[in-house]
């Protein structure tokens, strides 16, 4: 059982991984961004994660700067969106996002999604350029890991007809009641992590009345049980909250566990929780 924020998993490569991530997608950029990475730090997040696409990676940076923690002991991952593909391109991109984050270099890179609009006609070739220039970032120290975020099986074998490296980790819509077995077994197979962004459904689990009697029979709130489940389903859940109450309560779900049982009815879960874009269809 992992005991708190900074237990890690291990990821193929042998870099370790704080267990939990504090997401910023929605944090608008400036103080708000700034802020709340400052306060996820100072309330024991050691993993951030950000994107290109959230537009807000320089608040980012100057939130991981103003918390006072060394860069070391930090585990910071950006993404790579869906207007960039190529080789060059993609190297480029990586250093602007760096320049924005005020770092040296990255913990983690993720290519955002496998099928963008713009490059929909030959997605297959420009990941695998795309890719390679991951592999080239990853050889020179700019990144210590990388993967893929949103892939399902099929985006996965394609990649592998080329790469040199297998991704590390898949980051998918992850939360009780909207898990993609498929995917999750695959990745498994193929030893990649799996990182759950949205693990509160978007906030509708807390409409979910099976989760709510839940969350009252430990005494925790439905978010630390939803939380909670991902951990006990080894996912590494992305909670994000600009709420510094809720960040701080989000963090405190290392004092009790979920019975198999009640594992077992999360993940079975018949509720609308939402659900993710088909990445084969979505319009970005």
């Amino acid at each position: 059982m992992r005991k708190s924020l900074t237990d890690s998993y291990t990821l193929a490569n042998g870099v370790k991984i704080p267990c939990v991530g504090f997401g910023t997608w929605q944090a608008p950029d400036g103080e708000i961004a700034a802020s709340s990475v400052k306060a996820a730090i100072q309330a024991g997040y050691r993993h951030i994660d950000t994107a290109a696409a959230y537009q807000n990676e320089e608040s980012v940076g100057r939130g991981i700067r103003e918390s006072g923690v060394n860069r070391q002991q930090l585990f910071v991952t950006t993404k790579l969106w869906n207007l960039v593909r190529g080789y060059k391109e993609t190297i480029d991109a990586c250093h602007q996002s760096l320049k924005k984050l005020g770092l040296d270099y990255l913990d983690l890179y993720l290519i955002h999604w496998p099928n963008p609009a713009r490059f929909r006609d030959h997605w297959q070739e420009y990941n695998a350029e795309t890719w390679r220039a991951f592999e080239s970032l990853y050889k020179a120290g700019d990144v210590r890991a990388i993967g893929v975020s949103n892939f399902r099986q099929h985006h996965l074998d394609e990649l592998s007809k080329t790469a040199a490296e297998t991704p590390m980790v898949n980051q998918i819509r992850l939360c009780p009641g909207d898990i993609m077995p498929d995917v999750v077994e695959y990745c498994r197979a193929h030893g990649m992590l799996l990182e759950a962004y949205s693990p509160l459904g978007n906030g509708k689990i807390f409409k979910v009345p099976e989760v709510a009697r839940m969350a009252e029979k430990y005494g925790k709130t439905v978010a630390q049980i939803c939380l909670r489940w991902s951990l006990q389903m080894d996912f590494l859940p992305l909670p994000k909250s600009v709420t510094p109450g809720r960040i701080e309560e989000n963090a405190q779900i290392f004092d009790f566990s979920l019975s198999e049982e009640d594992v077992e009815m999360l993940t079975r879960l018949q509720a609308d929780v939402g659900g993710a874009s088909d990445p084969d269809l979505a319009t970005f």
